[in-house]
């Protein structure tokens, strides 16, 4: 009796002072599990999350404090209402959630997509911003390109990708004559 109290006593102490080591002696419960069954009426389980993380994320996104968060609400708008091809609308689309979201009060008049940028900044205080690649616009920043014989293309940046009529995972191959957002 008194070897295994001094054996216990030896254990918690480990455990108080060196507490990775002690986890190796097994004290630990099995994982949580939410059950469920989806919609084929299989029995489905994952794993609850226990772990709080209290530090906050201050700025999830690149940028995204410098413009407005109107731009951001355009860009979920955009992508609400997009389809999964090209209507060949681009411009109009990105036009009607730029509208719906309050970015600007009235419709754009350009009738080509690649007359947007100098549109936006002349009559709607959008500015053009230093950046180059697609992939590193903030999310809700317009996007314009050029095409020689076309309209052009224009398109919002999203989370996960880009947004104009259609949603896309990669930007347009088209030359970029810029991004634009409004403070």
């Amino acid at each position: 009796m008194r070897k295994l109290l001094t054996l216990t006593f030896t254990i918690l102490g480990c455990a108080a002072f060196y507490p990775r080591p002690a986890l190796a002696l097994g004290f630990s419960a099995p994982k949580p599990q939410f059950a469920y069954t989806d919609a084929s009426g299989k029995k489905q389980s994952a794993d609850i999350v226990d772990k709080r993380y209290p530090k906050k994320i201050v700025q999830p996104f690149a940028g995204a404090s410098k413009i407005d968060p109107k731009l951001r609400r355009a860009a979920t708008i955009a992508e609400e209402r997009a389809h999964a091809h090209s209507l060949k609308k681009c411009w109009q689309f990105v036009k009607e959630a730029l509208v719906a979201a309050g970015v600007v009060k009235s419709r754009p008049q350009t009738p080509l997509a690649k007359q947007a940028g100098q549109e936006l900044v002349k009559n709607y205080g959008f500015k053009k911003l230093p950046v180059s690649d697609p992939y590193q616009a903030p999310v809700g920043s317009v996007l314009v390109y050029d095409a020689k014989r076309a309209a052009g293309h224009v398109e919002i940046r999203t989370e996960d990708g880009f947004v104009s009529d259609f949603r896309s995972k990669i930007p347009s191959h088209r030359p970029l004559l810029g991004v634009f957002a409004k403070s």
